[in-house]
Parts: structure tokens; sequence; C-alpha cells
């Protein structure tokens, strides 16, 4: 059964039990700074599980785009994927653990054909802050799951947040049995083994973790996620997603290109092409900060191990053009955006390929100093790697051609020390998120739409918003404007919006179909992440916008305004981070 056949089962059956099938958000998270990507279905819907309503109704289903970004080193083995695609379904303050777990069995058994004896599931076994949950262990046992295949776990395996804080709560797992041989006689769903595989998970969200602890939220949600290309690859009853249709005509045209054979480097290219794409398309683009370091991270080691492989590096544009082809049915805005997507990998392919020669250059300079000694520092590897993005496998390649070797576990401990240091400075930049929602970032986000609002009327209807970023401190507001604001217009801007907040305008919000909306004049910003029903928030008779929420009831409370700093983000694209100031 094919990636696309599956997906399409999933929705369809979901719609016959009410769902209302919504899009895929983009991959880049509106409004969230917690994360550089969407990792997971629930993350674009964090307002509704906090208790907003959701204009497509309390049962939804979709598919999301997903990027996680910890693994992008383990990529090359037979599982590891940068870019997936999850199946998730959504009962907000509706169904609960009972049904979900009834429907969840029934597409296994019925719509998949998986014989029931092949699957075992694992519930949360209980602590100080929530009971063990023996209502899933009977709703399994009801649907046909005897007990000796129903396992219990802590937190660690069945319990789901995102992140540190936010809406969370004990979940139930399903596993697929490979039928290989058990590892021991203790071996279970919990083993790393490979005989059982995960392959839905549904999360009972009824909690909600801050920093005092644990408390009930407004409505008893369910979550749930099952990832497409494992899915995949269990049906197709082979041994990596690598072999399924998804990446099939990609590695094929890789072993024809390639001089030297190696299975590893062709996966790590496939699955970096394929997620440096998707990245791409959703507006994403190389630089050396956050997402923009990631797609440059995985443009540049699928490069490497192109040239790995001794590739032409000219046949990229090829090699897009076959995932396009491939992918197309799936993903339609692959074919409408195959010029741009070409356009800014083969961009950085060529940055690249000049930031080698210059690490040649500089390596060949620092061995003139190293002359008379047999070994590389590590810090010299480390520094080549830091400053030029001169891979260590490279420096290594070059050492040994001058009859030296490099001190490998030096530029580790560096390597390691940096890696730290960079998590340590994203975890600080990218605490809070959608999750947090406080009045404080109410207040910001209502803001957004009356910057918005006010730059479209001082600078002309040709603004519209690229992106915001909206944390307890500040708001920050990406949008499309060919120069930089004058000091005039930026003071024009301020004052027009905080004559909007001292006006005390009432915000009033209503829902109706997408088409309406946008013949009644609202803004729609992403248009293409849309479903059929929206939410319109009105402010006054001065901003009026399609958005999921939440914002204050009257701008009068909101505070001063203040524009704290314009500048350019990108190419047509300016960046206005500002603050309200409680006087």
């Amino acid at each position: 059964m094919k990636a696309i056949e599956i997906r399409n089962k999933y929705l369809e059956f979901f719609k016959k039990y009410n769902h209302t099938v919504i899009p895929s958000a983009p991959l880049i998270p509106e409004n969230d700074p917690s994360v550089l990507f969407n990792t997971a279905g629930m993350q674009p819907l964090v307002p509704y599980l906090l208790g907003e309503t959701h204009p497509a109704g309390t049962r939804l289903c979709d598919y999301q785009k997903c990027v996680r970004t910890n693994d992008i080193e383990e990529v090359g083995d037979n599982r590891h994927l940068t870019y997936f695609e999850m199946l998730g379904n959504w009962s907000l303050g509706d169904y609960f653990k009972d049904e979900s777990i009834a429907m969840s069995y029934e597409f296994l058994t019925k719509e998949l054909n998986i014989p029931a004896e092949k699957l075992s599931v694992t519930c949360f076994a209980g602590d100080e802050d929530c009971p063990r949950d023996t209502v899933s262990a009977e709703a399994w046992k009801k649907v046909g799951i005897p007990e000796e295949r129903i396992y219990f776990y802590g937190k660690d395996d069945n319990w789901w947040i995102a992140g540190e804080e936010g809406p969370c709560g004990p979940d139930t797992e399903m596993f697929y049995d490979t039928g290989k041989p058990a590892c021991g006689p203790n071996c279970e769903p919990s083993c790393d083994c490979g005989k059982y595989v995960e392959i839905w998970n549904n999360v009972f969200m009824e909690y909600f973790k801050d920093k005092n602890g644990y408390r009930k939220l407004k409505n008893k949600n369910v979550d749930t996620g099952l990832g497409l290309e494992r899915m995949a690859m269990l049906m197709q009853g082979v041994e990596t997603p690598f072999d399924t249709e998804l990446f099939k005509p990609i590695m094929d045209k890789l072993s024809e290109l390639q001089k030297i054979d190696n299975i590893e480097s062709r996966r790590i290219i496939a699955e970096h092409l394929r997620s440096s794409m998707m990245i791409t398309c959703d507006g994403g683009r190389p630089s050396n900060v956050d997402r923009g370091y990631i797609l440059r991270r995985l443009i540049r080691r699928m490069i490497r191990h192109m040239n790995k492989l001794q590739i032409d590096l000219n046949e990229l544009s090829t090699l897009i053009d076959i995932n396009v082809d491939n992918l197309k049915e799936m993903y339609p805005e692959l074919e409408k955006n195959r010029k741009d997507i070409k356009d800014v990998i083969l961009a950085e392919k060529d940055k690249f390929v000049k930031t080698l020669n210059h690490g040649e250059k500089e390596f060949e300079k620092q061995i003139k100093k190293l002359e008379g000694t047999k070994v590389v520092p590590g810090n010299i590897v480390f520094r080549l790697y830091d400053t030029y993005g001169f891979p260590p496998e490279v420096t290594k390649e070059l050492a040994t051609e001058n009859g030296m070797e490099i001190d490998m576990q030096e530029f580790e401990k560096l390597f390691k020390e940096h890696q730290e240091k960079s998590r340590q400075g994203s975890a600080q930049k990218f605490k809070g998120g959608l999750a947090e929602q406080t009045e404080t970032t109410i207040a910001y986000h209502t803001a957004t739409h009356l910057l918005h609002e006010a730059l479209r009327e001082i600078l002309g209807e040709h603004v519209k918003q690229r992106g915001s970023n909206i944390t307890e401190e500040r708001l920050r507001f990406d949008f499309s404007h060919p120069q930089k604001m004058t000091p005039e217009e930026i003071k024009a801007v301020e004052d027009l919006v905080n004559e909007q907040i001292q006006k005390d305008l009432k915000v009033t919000c209503e829902e109706m179909d997408y088409e309406e909306a946008k013949n009644s004049g609202a803004i729609g910003l992403f248009t293409d992440k849309y479903g059929d029903r929206v939410k319109v928030y009105t402010i006054g008779d001065f901003s009026k916008e399609i958005c999921g929420g939440p914002h204050v009831t009257h701008t009068g409370n909101m505070g001063r305004f203040k524009i704290k700093k314009e500048q350019a983000s990108s190419s047509g694209i300016r960046r206005i981070k500002a603050v309200l100031i409680k006087d």
C-alpha cells in the first residue's frame, strides 16, 4: 500500500466519524517561538487544545508536515528522518479514551488489515501527578487486545508534552510485531531490538504543565499521531523508509550516478534533499542562525556526501526534478515552487563549494606552520569547521594526503562543548511559545493586527505579513516592503497603533466560510493553510483579519506601543521589533 493511499484511507476513515479534514500548517510555525519548525500535528492546534474554539468544530483530522532536528547526525541509518509526515486526529473536548481507542483499533485492523495478533499496546503506569491509566487498558481489552499484550510504563514512555511546559497527558501507544525473534525472555515494546515498532500514539491531554506543576485543562482532549513513512514501510514489507516509493526513484538515480558505493551516503543525500525542498517550499532560506542554519546544514551535509560518492554536483538540479515529479501528487506545492526550490538550493550549493575552496587554502596555511609534526591539532580542525564550515572528514582526507593525521579526540571535545552552548542558547531563545498564553502574549498577538493595518495605511497596501514571533517581552513582525522605513514613517505607524489602543476598541470574533471572509475584506495570511471555515477577528472599524486567536476583548488596557527596531530581514522583507509599555 503506497503512502498516499494510507494517508487518503486515514482521512476518509475519520471523515466517516464526523471529523473535519483541516489542511497541514506550514513547516515554519506562526507566532510560536518555542520551536524552529512544526514538529508534531498538535503544535498548530495549541490554542484550541487550551480552550479556544476551532472554526471546523470539535473533531478534526489532517496530515501535518513535520521537521525534527535533534537527529540530523543519525540520518543515514535505516530509520531516522529529519522531515516526515504525521497523520493525526483530534477531539477538542468531544470524545475521549474509549472512543479514541475503538477508532484506532478499527482503522488498523479493518482499513489497513493488520492482523490483531500483530498488535501490542502500552499505557501509563501512574505516579504522583496522574493515576494509572486503567481506563485505556480496559478499552483495549474491550476491542480485543488480550491482557498479556497490554504493558504499563512510566512518564518516559507513556506521557506526552511538547517541550517543558504546555498541554500534556498520559498516552497509549500501539506497536506492530515485525515477527523478528525476541531478544530475550523479557522482550516487550520498550525494547530497541527491532521486534516491536511503534506505529501510533494517542495522547489524552487533560493537563497543563507550568513551573508550578500540573493543572487540569478546561477540556479533555485527544491528540493522536501516526508516522506515515514508518507505516508505509511496514505495509509494504520493506526494511527501511528508503525502500518505499517515497525515496526509491532518488535512491535508484544516486546508485546510477555514484562512482563509490555507500548506502549511508545515498540515504543522507535522499533524506536531506527531500527535507531541504520541503523547508524551502514553505519559505525557509539558508542562513547562519535558527531555522536558516538548519536548512544550510542539511544542504551542506547532502553536498558533502555527493562529493563522497563522487557525484557531479551539477546533477543536483536533476535530483530536485526527480523528487518534485515523484512527490508532487502528495505535495502539489513542490510543483508550484519548483523554480524557487532550485534557485535556493543551487545557490547554497555554489556558496558551499566556495567555502570548501577557502577551507582548503586555510588548511594549507596551517600545515605550513606545523612543519615537522605528524598530527593536526583538534583546535585547528575545529576552527576550520566553525569558521569556514569545513567538514572534519575533509580535513582528515587532506591531512592523509599530506602524510598527517588529525587529533579527532580534541576536535570532538571542542565540538561537544560548542553543541552544549548552542543547545543552552537555543533553549533560552525559544523558551515560551503559544502554549504559554498569558495576558501579555495575548496583548502582543492583538498588537500584531494593529501594526499590520497601520503599516498598510502608512506604507501602502503592498505590505503583507511574512511572519511573526511573540514572547512575554516583545513582538517581532516581518512584512513585505522594498526599503528601509524613514523615522517619520516609524513614528506615524506608532502613533496610528497607539490611537487605536487609546480608543479602547472592541475586539470581536466571527466564524464564517473562507470565501465569505475574503469577500468581507478580511486580510488572510498564508492563505493555503486555511480550511473551509475560519475565524475572523475585527478590531473596531480599524482591522479585520483571519486568525486563530486568542485576542484581548478591548484594546484599552494593552499599554503604549513602541517600535524599538526596524531592520532588513531578507531581500524585500523588513522586520519590526516592538514592545507594549505599561505606563
